[in-house]
């Protein structure tokens, strides 16, 4: 073991930077540490430019001077990042190990910047007043251009089904034991619909993200003590708003976090969803509802070479539930502090990116799942002609209709409990005191054709 870098994926002590590297790469533009130092030092750079802006202070920066400030934060690398490291545990360039993060990013800024700028990085500011809107400049577009377009994927997915599918007699299950037909093209289209909802839901949380910049204890104290004739709520609402964050105008030290907690059980609402869909098509697996098509070379069991798993809807299943977990703890904890600040929280928020990461394996699995997937339409009637029962639910209920105040009864009598086939309905019929038409419409029902509106249902995701 010794002779594995610890730079290789071997080597890494969770899964999502190692055996799942390759499937949470896209995130790591938005919650490695790398790019929470980038985040934090766009934060600096464009208050910088906000002071700049204000006519009370001396700092002047020209249009040269603001670009290349913009351009230290467009240009920022791994050597960049690692510059930063170092200033924070070991020291460099003059300065003493900062033991402190953000600390760290205010000297790499003097380190790009004219000595004239240096007394104005981070001015009256809180390291919190720059980790918040360094997590949200992150959260937000991770949101929006991995985790959504990847929900969406699994969405179309399951409308494509939906429609292909939409006519598809099925056999029903309540509580595990057969109930009525349905079309297995309208139960794709359940989770389409209460997919597509959840991820509105995700889509607003992200929108409401809000940052603070309010100093030590939310009271502006360092900088009306400085410049007392400003405005500072102005500016500091001017300054989120226009990082494209919403304003926090109340804080303590910390951003409630109220925000963020909203987002998170947002996201908890659509794995929710996709580990019941899940749980489902594994059910439908097991009872040959569906197909699988094979991977050529992939390997379903260690003994039984016949076997064909339904391992990535069991492999979300676990993602998803992990994620579930995080994303509870993570909604709970960032939202208390004690008094107007402890650190606590600090930690627990590095966490975030592998509660995002669990979600993206999941998402991923579960599209891979269906787009293997291949309904059995034979055994799905064979299921069907096999359980004549299900007619008995339209058979009490025509019966009531026509006024047969013991049509449920008579119905429970013949098939509760009982092995009952259509003859056996049949023969019911025959002895019922109905107009002929009626009794024709009864002789006509059969498990396969009574799924009511489970085709047109389909057409429900359209207006969605």
């Amino acid at each position: 073991m010794d002779d594995i870098p610890r730079s290789d994926p071997l080597a890494a002590v969770s899964p999502l930077d190692g055996r799942y590297a390759g499937r949470t790469e896209p995130l790591v533009p938005y919650v490695s540490e790398a790019a929470l130092m980038r985040a934090r030092l766009r934060v600096e750079v464009e208050y910088l430019v906000a002071l700049a802006d204000l006519d009370a202070t001396p700092l002047l920066l020209s249009d040269d001077d603001r670009r290349d400030l913009r351009a230290v934060v467009e240009g920022f690398g791994a050597d960049d990042a690692r510059f930063i490291k170092r200033l924070e545990t070991e020291g460099a360039d003059g300065y003493a190990a900062t033991n402190h993060d953000v600390k760290a990013v205010e000297y790499f800024l003097r380190t790009e910047t004219r000595a004239g700028v240096h007394p104005w990085i981070h001015f009256g500011l809180t390291s919190e007043d720059v980790n918040n809107l360094a997590h949200r400049l992150l959260v937000g577009p991770a949101v929006e251009e991995v985790l959504l377009p990847e929900l969406a994927g699994v969405r179309d997915e399951l409308v494509d089904l939906a429609h292909e599918y939409r006519d598809t007699p099925m056999l029903a299950r309540t509580h595990g034991q057969p109930a009525t037909p349905t079309t297995f093209g309208k139960e794709m289209a359940v989770y389409a619909a209460r997919l597509g909802t959840a991820t509105g839901r995700i889509a607003g949380a992200a929108d409401g993200l809000a940052g603070k910049l309010a100093g030590a204890s939310g009271t502006y104290a360092a900088h009306v003590a400085a410049y007392p004739d400003i405005d500072w709520q102005a500016f500091s609402r001017s300054f989120v708003t226009d990082l494209g964050l919403g304003h926090t105008p109340l804080s303590t030290q910390v951003n409630p976090c109220d925000d963020l907690a909203a987002l998170f059980d947002a996201f908890r609402g659509a794995n929710n969803v996709l580990l019941d869909l899940d749980r489902d098509v594994w059910r439908y697996v097991s009872d040959r509802y569906l197909g699988q098509e094979a991977s050529a070379g992939e390997t379903g069991s260690s003994t039984m070479p016949h076997k064909v798993n339904p391992i990535d809807f069991e492999n979300s299943e676990g993602n998803l539930s992990k994620a579930n977990s995080d994303l509870e703890f993570l909604a709970d904890y960032i939202t208390t502090s004690r008094l107007q600040r402890d650190l606590s929280d600090s930690t627990v928020k590095r966490n975030i990116g592998a509660a995002f990461a669990h979600c993206l394996v999941g998402y991923g699995k579960t599209g891979a799942g269906l787009r293997k997937v291949v309904p059995n339409e034979a055994v799905m009637r064979e299921e069907l002609d096999a359980h004549p029962e299900l007619i008995g639910e339209a058979v009490q209920t025509i019966l009531r209709r026509e006024g047969d105040t013991d049509a449920y009864e008579r119905v429970k009598q013949l098939t509760r409990g009982q092995d009952v086939t259509l003859a056996d309905f049949r023969a019911l019929f025959d002895d019922l005191a109905v107009d002929d038409d009626v009794r024709a419409e009864l002789r006509a029902l059969s498990p396969a054709e009574y799924v009511g509106m489970g085709d047109e249902l389909v057409a429900e995701l359209d207006s969605s």
